[in-house]
């Protein structure tokens, strides 16, 4: 049975970023190669990605070859560094690519930033973006997937769902009432 995975914001080929977060990695060569050992070690071929975002820098050409080496059907919820078309990404290799944010399993929205969501609101927020700054503490609706969150690992959803059944924040099916205007 496959599994579903969620990860954001792994920067391929993106130098810099290992200074701007302060990544645990020598060069971006280095980054690449154990990001993609990471993931190849956890996720099966059968196995459902997500990346919610900033899934790398370069051309086409150059995320290409990124994504033939990883395995998973991956899908992508573009980001800010995602600077091409969705249909591009798919041509890429990804299952499919949207510029929007989803709602998955009826409860989890899918988003590159974080979305405002009340306290009160029936959904949760899986985000990226932030990649060490996190929203988690000031309300139990969001759950930050950047890389930096997870020791540059993906994360099994299995996992996100426990996180958020442990809070006390259970995902009831959202109810769809049709309004009858009664003559």
């Amino acid at each position: 049975m496959s599994k579903v995975w969620i990860t954001s914001d792994p920067h391929f080929g993106h130098a810099n970023i290992i200074k701007y977060c302060n990544r645990p990695y020598k060069n971006v060569d280095h980054m690449n190669e154990q990001l993609i050992a990471n993931y190849n070690y956890w996720i099966g071929e059968d196995d459902i990605v997500y990346c919610l975002g900033d899934f790398g820098m370069g051309d086409r050409n150059q995320l290409r070859r990124y994504k033939d080496r990883l395995v998973g059907r991956w899908n992508l919820i573009c980001g800010n560094h995602d600077k091409y078309k969705p249909t591009d990404y798919m041509d890429i290799g990804f299952v499919w690519a949207s510029r929007f944010p989803i709602i998955f399993n009826g409860f989890y929205m899918l988003s590159h930033e974080p979305l405002f969501l009340e306290n009160n609101s029936p959904y949760a927020n899986l985000y990226g973006h932030t990649h060490q700054n996190s929203y988690q503490s000031k309300n139990q609706n969001y759950y930050n997937c950047c890389v930096e969150q997870s020791s540059y690992l993906p994360i099994d959803f299995k996992t996100i769902q426990d996180h958020f059944y442990h809070i006390g924040f259970k995902s009831e099916k959202v109810q769809i009432v049709d309004i009858v205007k009664k003559n």
